[in-house]
Order: C-alpha cells, then structure tokens, then sequence
C-alpha cells in the first residue's frame, strides 16, 4: 500500500505555487431538466474537514440524471446547483483536520457532498472521507471514474460471497457497472445472468463473454428469468432499475432470494405484491455505496482504495467513448444519454491534465 505520508514542507510549497482564484468556471442547472450552463461564481473555501481539490476531469453517470431533474439520494435539489457526483483532481487547500492536511496536495479520486455542489466544476469543495489518494500508475483520467462503478462493484460481489450466493441477476447489464460485475464474476467464479433492455444490448454483453443474458423486452422475460434462476441458484438479484423491473425480479426470484435495490433507472413508481414476497419469503435490502463506505474505518477504505486501483486497467476498466469541455456540458449531456453503452462520458475541468478529443 501506498504511504500516507507526506514532507509538510513539500505540501506547504504545493499550496504556495498555486494560488487559489476569487472565482472559477462551473456547469451549473438552473432548474429541473433545464439547460446546462457554464458560469463564473466564487470559488468555494474548505472548512473544517474538508479540502479544496483543483479538478481535472468528471464523467456523467446514470445516478447524475437523477440529480439533473431535480431529485438526488438526498431529497429534493436546491437551484441553482452544480452537478456531478464522482471525479479527480488535486488538493489545493486544507480544512482543519489530520486527514484533510494528509491530502493537501495529493492527486485523489473524489465524490461530491449530496448537498453541495458537485464534480463538474474548476474547482470543488467535499469531505476529506469522500477522497481516495491516487497511486502513481493510475491517471487523473482512470481517478476520475474510481469511486462509484468500481466500489459498487467490489461491494456487490463480496455482498454475494459473504452471503454465499451461489449465483447472480444483474440488471442494467450493459452498463459500466455491468461490466464490472461481469468480469469479477467470472473471475470469481459465480455466474451471472445479464439482465439488458435490447437485443443490440445482449450482443454487446456476449463480445464481453457473457453467457447467460435476457432481454426484458421480450414477452416471456419473466419466464425465462424464473427458469434460470432456478437452475443457476441466483439468489442475489440487483436491481438497478426499481418500477415494475423490482416485480418482475420478485416474480422470477427462488424462495429465500435477496433483491438488491441499488438505484433507480426508472421513472415509474416501484409497487410490490405482498404476498409474493410473503410466500417466497423475500428479502428487500436498500443499498447505497455512500452509507457502505461510511461503516467503513480509515485502513479499510484505504485496503478498497489499493483494491481498486490494482484492477482499475483490467476487470474495473471504464471505456470512454468521448471528452467535452466543461463549456460543452449541454451537449456532453444529450451524447450520454443517446450512448448509453457505448462507454464513459468525461467532462474535462483541466485539459493541462486530462486530454480533450482532437
């Protein structure tokens, strides 16, 4: 593992050489699915453990669209705001506190605060506790994507070994994250059933080396899911999407079954037939990746940190498919949401530091 620790007087010259603006340039959203809109406001300062980070780059995750109309893990937004959940950059200035001062001047991956404003920003203030120092080998452009997709995953699969599961449903398969859980699968040894919505979908997820793979569009979905998680024993079933998916999911699931309800894709209100879950005697457990690391202690996270960044160029890999400019964020946005699947789009705060396209 990497050490902590860190010359103060090498720490204290970063902070001297790099002199923190009155104001920086920031995407922010003026109301629910309005327009994004690159603006000048005042740089933030860190209070007591917090830091300042110089952002270098920040993707767009399906989490963030949640954010983008309005509503966030925490409640309702407040507008004007900045969003972004997940980036990287480098620590410029420290609040009070040892790990605050630990970090000042580091490279680290990082999350945004759920009720402050966000990754897609010059600059961005959170807590100390939401930053993971980056290796040498690893990138400002790999760090950018470390914290949501890789430790979601890393945390599913050892959900499914510590719960001797013999085996698993993903749905939203063809996703980053779908990935991920894909090969620590199959590296893992367990075997996973690729839930996507279309066929060019279940294509995409065979070149991965997936073997068992359902499209929900089809009409016999929810039979075919039944009669293989029978036969496979899948009794962790994810659940990415909540609406009818988590029905659905109940419907097929053997007795006993767990349904992982990690975030939610759709729109639709999540309604659940009792007694389905009564007679098959279904667990329903809400999981979010923030309260996950918060149980955790600092050696801990540290120990998830290294594991990642050991398979960030391998089984936790995140293809990008473009890079915008932060002035670009509009339309970086419409990109994403027309290409889903095909890779990671990264809004780039310092092109000094992470490359634009062309």
């Amino acid at each position: 593992m990497e050490s902590l620790h860190i010359n103060y007087r090498q720490r204290d010259k970063h902070k001297m050489n790099h002199a923190i603006p009155s104001t920086m340039h920031a995407v922010q959203l003026d109301q629910p699915n309005g327009i994004l809109t690159l603006r000048e406001i005042p740089a933030p300062r860190p209070q007591a453990g917090q830091v300042l980070i110089r952002m270098a780059a920040a993707p767009i995750n399906p989490s963030d669209l949640g954010a983008l109309s309005g509503m966030s893990y925490s409640g309702k937004r407040q507008f004007p705001f900045t969003p972004g959940l997940e980036g990287s950059g480098t620590v410029v200035e420290a609040g009070d506190g040892i790990m605050p001062r630990l970090l000042n001047g580091r490279r680290v991956a990082c999350s945004a605060l759920l009720t402050g404003n966000g990754t897609w920003a010059e600059y961005m203030v959170t807590s100390a506790q939401l930053c993971i120092p980056l290796n040498k080998n690893v990138s400002l452009e790999q760090g950018s994507m470390l914290v949501v997709n890789p430790l979601s995953a890393l945390a599913i699969l050892d959900i499914a070994q510590r719960g001797k599961h013999r085996a698993i449903v993903s749905t939203a398969a063809a996703s980053a994250l779908g990935g991920m859980i894909l090969r620590l699968g199959k590296k893992l040894n367990i075997p996973i059933i690729h839930v996507v919505r279309r066929q060019a979908q279940v294509d995409s997820v065979r070149k991965l080396g997936g073997e068992y793979i359902l499209n929900s569009s089809d009409t016999d979905f929810v039979e075919q899911l039944q009669k293989m998680a029978h036969k496979l024993k899948a009794t962790l079933l994810l659940d990415a999407i909540s609406g009818s998916m988590t029905q659905q999911l109940a419907d097929a699931a053997p007795a006993g079954s767990t349904i992982l309800l990690y975030s939610r894709l759709s729109d639709e209100e999540c309604i659940i037939d009792a007694r389905t879950a009564l007679v098959k005697g279904l667990h329903f457990d809400g999981w979010f990746l923030s309260n996950w690391v918060g149980k955790k202690n600092l050696i801990q996270i540290l120990q998830l940190s290294q594991q990642a960044q050991s398979l960030v160029a391998s089984d936790l890999q995140s293809p990008i498919y473009k890079h915008f400019a932060l002035g670009e964020a509009q339309k970086a946005l419409e990109t994403y949401i027309n290409h889903m699947s095909a890779g990671k789009i990264l809004l780039v705060a310092n092109p000094q530091e992470v490359r634009l396209d062309g």
